[in-house]
């Protein structure tokens, strides 16, 4: 079944997570260092991870303006396309605070940052693949609980006192 590739791209590493099959759950994947050889090596991966559509995160600035840093991006997108011979379509998705929201998430979590290993590079992507999905989806899609089920949290508090002096 095909997957979603998510890529951060960086100008020294590109953080990789991957879907599931259902498209539903991003996974970090890997750390790529970037260099003349990544584009051959991401077009074998999503040959080899049957990938059928590539997520972007695109670095828009703040303010909402394009920067220097899109127009890199967009170059590194479009010799990926021309490697995959066009045959995977790649998306964009903003990236706005991926990396810094991962950086939060791990020192939350107690781990130490070394940036050589590339953690924050694929949990940046695995945000932004995640975000992706999420969009993809809508708000129908997210599971809600049934309405028949009683759910006493949930239920006004006038209703169950009434409902206790009838039983």
């Amino acid at each position: 079944m095909p997957r979603i590739l998510g890529i951060d791209h960086g100008t020294v590493r590109i953080g990789l997570a991957l879907s599931d099959e259902m498209e539903l759950v991003a996974s970090p994947l890997k750390t790529l260092a970037n260099g003349p050889q990544v584009i051959q090596e991401i077009a074998r991966l999503v040959r080899a991870k049957h990938v059928s559509k590539i997520v972007i995160g695109l670095p828009i600035r703040m303010d909402g303006f394009k920067g220097t840093a899109i127009e890199r991006v967009e170059k590194f997108a479009d010799l990926l396309g021309k490697a995959l011979d066009h045959e995977v379509p790649i998306d964009f998705s903003d990236e706005r605070l991926s990396s810094k929201t991962a950086e939060r998430a791990l020192k939350r979590e107690g781990h130490e940052i070394d940036p050589k290993e590339g953690v924050v590079d694929q949990l940046a992507a695995t945000i932004v693949l995640q975000d992706y999905l999420n969009s993809q989806r809508g708000p129908e899609s997210y599971l809600l609980p049934d309405d028949s089920f009683e759910m006493p949290w949930m239920t006004d508090p006038q209703d169950q006192r009434s409902r206790r002096r009838h039983e």
